[in-house]
């Protein structure tokens, strides 16, 4: 492994550098003069040269080690894609919210920014230490974030919450690498690869102490359940886009990171383990659609759909067969469609109003006022609920399909039963949008060019969730050829 940054290493990480470079200016910006347009163009603006610079990369250097802490291969260029595309949507739909918001509104946009700095550092991660700086920039910013409606005693709550259950979080990450440590006496990926198989130790308490407890940092970064608890009243307290970020952009870094771990220190990644990733999988797709089904409020009921989606993405990591092919096409159709619902959330609620807009029956009628929003979120849904003709079928098709290969009936089982109780909660959501609207209960729409950009991004994600689902062979034909091995 190369210990010195070269040319071709700064290539490679330049939608890093990039991305650094639009939160120090938007630092210098917010010190100059605040400006909440101009700000928010800056934002959108580096992100957006991140995005393409991480395209051109992509196509000139493929896979480039840089320094012993990074590697940015396939695996990281897709991944910084999907958290680009997310964060870029989010501070689309944040700026039409903030714009009636009583206390400052430019930082908004540079927590989101940094971030999504520390979710690309996160997936590109190879070595402990990159693995740290990467998760702990990711999740500073968003304590702020989720508090950020600070006028709120539900959004304080929720900062406070993410700020101390994370905490716990990451006291188990660091116990584990230290275990970890100990034991091999390497800190990158390679290096306690090669010491576990020299030693032939992977079976030791201290190993499998050392990984199970690394296990529940990111379970709980997932909210995988037991480890759920913070992330219902997280999602409800949190502003809307701030809660779009969450669910998108922050775990996808976070399980981008998980496979890179596992699959890069194969050693660990034997029947024992695979039988704990079951457990957690069969018990949130279950717990999380059964908790979802009981909630009134739209936020709550998503938060809880997406532990059970991450239950869903599990089963691939479980079976270990074409996971990053499944986990790849698994998690586009998961963010064309959490952006939607979450998205919807927002523009709806949009400008800030003290509160979101997300009790259930708020929603009653919203075709009838909006119907090109309407039949997006309906799509989205449909989506979420694995309906055909939708990507998000294609999603869970290819979960199953590796499922059945390996033979894991019971996790595909619940996979099912998963599945069908989603749908019930799903097409409760719709029937209430095609309803007919009491007057006291009617949504009063938005109205502006902010909002009308907002809305126009949320319909065209809509079309794109559709056109993959139909015909998905764009999809099918870039992740399986690019995303075949980590390094």
């Amino acid at each position: 492994m190369s210990t010195n940054l070269t040319s071709d290493g700064i290539i490679a990480f330049i939608p890093i550098i990039v991305a650094a470079t639009t939160a120090t200016l938007g630092m210098l910006g917010i010190a100059i003069k605040r400006d909440h347009f101009w700000n928010t163009t800056l934002m959108l603006g580096g992100l957006t040269l991140a995005l393409i610079s991480s395209v051109w990369a992509w196509q000139y250097l493929p896979t480039e080690a840089v320094t012993d802490l990074f590697i940015v291969d396939a695996h990281a260029h897709f991944y910084m894609l999907a958290i680009l595309i997310a964060t870029i949507a989010c501070i689309i739909l944040a700026y039409p919210y903030m714009q009636s918001h009583s206390g400052n509104r430019e930082e908004l946009y540079l927590l989101m920014v940094l971030a999504a700095t520390g979710g690309m550092v996160l997936v590109c991660s190879r070595h402990f230490a990159g693995l740290f700086i990467g998760l702990e920039l990711l999740s500073i910013p968003m304590y702020g974030l989720a508090a950020y409606s600070f006028q709120r005693s539900h959004s304080l709550e929720a900062g406070i919450k993410y700020l101390l259950l994370s905490a716990v979080a990451t006291a188990f990450l660091l116990f584990g690498m230290a275990l970890l440590y100990a034991h091999t006496g390497q800190l990158s990926y390679a290096g306690i690869e090669q010491a576990l198989q020299a030693n032939n130790s992977v079976s030791t308490n201290l190993v499998w102490t050392g990984t199970s407890m690394m296990l529940v940092a990111f379970a709980f970064k997932l909210s995988l359940v037991p480890f759920h608890l913070w992330t219902p009243d997280v999602y409800e307290g949190a502003p809307a886009p701030v809660t779009a970020f969450l669910a998108t952009a922050s775990k996808i870094a976070v399980i981008g990171a998980l496979l890179r771990f596992l699959y890069t220190v194969p050693a660990l990644n034997s029947e024992y383990l695979r039988e704990v990733l079951a457990i957690l999988a069969g018990i949130s797709i279950i717990g999380g659609n059964l908790l979802a089904l009981l909630q009134t409020n739209v936020k709550r009921l998503l938060a809880f759909s997406s532990i059970a989606h991450f239950g869903y993405l599990l089963i691939a990591l479980v079976a270990s067969q074409q996971v990053l092919v499944a986990t790849g096409i698994y998690i586009s159709a998961y963010l064309l469609a959490t952006l939607t619902t979450f998205g919807t959330i927002a523009y709806v609620s949009s400008p800030y109003q003290g509160t979101d807009i997300e009790e259930l029956d708020r929603y009653q009628g919203l075709f009838w006022h909006s119907p090109y929003l309407a039949t997006a979120l309906t799509v989205a849904l449909l989506s979420l609920a694995g309906i055909p003709l939708t990507a998000g079928f294609i999603g869970k098709f290819y979960v199953m399909f590796v499922g059945v290969n390996t033979a894991h009936w019971w996790l595909l089982g619940t996979l099912v039963i998963g599945t069908v109780i989603g749908i019930a909660y799903y097409l409760r959501i719709i029937t209430t949008l095609y309803v007919t609207a009491s007057s006291t209960n009617q949504i009063r729409l938005p109205i502006g060019w902010n909002h009308t950009i907002s809305g126009a991004m949320l319909i065209i994600i809509g079309i794109l969730v559709i056109l993959l689902g139909a015909y998905p062979q764009p999809l099918l034909i870039i992740i399986p050829s690019t995303i075949t091995n980590l390094g």
